[in-house]
């Protein structure tokens, strides 16, 4: 199975030549390509939600947004149509009231994170899969720290009920010695870039380059080979961040 875990980065027409306007065809082209099994979107948009929906024909693309209406970012999930179902599916916020829509951890920044969990199941696997792809907060240490440990918790109770291989991925904000990951250097979760180098780059600013992005897998997994997406094209990117992707093998 093919798994990407894709900063998108949110489009306020910000950005330049890099803009999304400049990207997508680039991003579409890529995702035809590699054809991935499933992918874990950050920073979605709405409009950028509905481009994908419109776009990736050969794939469901799922997950609410943010804000107190469901809109602002998503983080999104896509999988493909034709070979894998869709048993379960949750959006949650991280904060001391998950079920409140657009509720934060104290102190945090203004925007609210959450975490799209969804039950998938592989017609090519024998047993469902657990995937979940969250967005980690940028400016607080505590809410990071607080929402990796929610959603440590949160799949934790999940395996009583639904002991399958799992994932987590997505933008988590930090670099792998920082503290608020030592929840994960404790864990059994495998990083399945942990050899690769920066994700975040801003384009190629490489000054402020760092590896914040994961794609993590639980013991059920082997890693046949992880990339990242580094394509450019007359000065544009996919995105701000190297998408990851891994090719896995889940051990019968």
């Amino acid at each position: 199975m093919k798994v990407v875990t894709f900063n998108i980065r949110c489009d306020f027409n910000q950005d330049k030549e890099n803009c999304f306007c400049y990207r997508k065809d680039m991003i579409f082209q890529k995702i035809a390509q590699e054809k991935p099994d499933i992918i874990g979107f950050q920073e979605v948009l709405p409009h950028v939600q509905k481009w994908l929906r419109d776009n990736l024909s050969d794939y469901y693309v799922v997950g609410g947004g943010r804000d107190s209406h469901l809109e602002d970012e998503y983080t999104s999930i896509a999988f493909r149509k034709e070979s894998i179902e869709l048993f379960g599916l949750d959006v949650f916020w991280l904060s001391p009231t998950p079920r409140i829509p657009a509720s934060r951890y104290e102190p945090q920044s203004i925007c609210p994170r959450t975490c799209t969990a969804a039950i998938l199941k592989p017609a090519f696997f024998n047993t469902p899969i657990l995937i979940y792809n969250t967005h980690l907060d940028h400016e607080s240490v505590y809410a990071r720290e607080q929402g990796l440990s929610q959603i440590f918790s949160r799949i934790k109770e999940d395996l009583t009920f639904y002991p399958y291989p799992y994932i987590l991925m997505g933008d988590f904000n930090a670099e792998p010695a920082d503290k608020e990951l030592s929840i994960i250097t404790n864990s059994t979760l495998t990083d399945t870039s942990k050899d690769l180098g920066i994700t975040y780059h801003e384009y190629g600013n490489l000054k402020n380059a760092v590896k914040i992005d994961y794609l993590l897998v639980s013991p059920d997994f082997t890693i046949q080979n992880t990339t990242l997406w580094k394509d450019t094209k007359n000065g544009v990117f996919l995105s701000d961040h190297y998408p990851i992707c891994s090719d896995i093998i889940l051990e019968k």
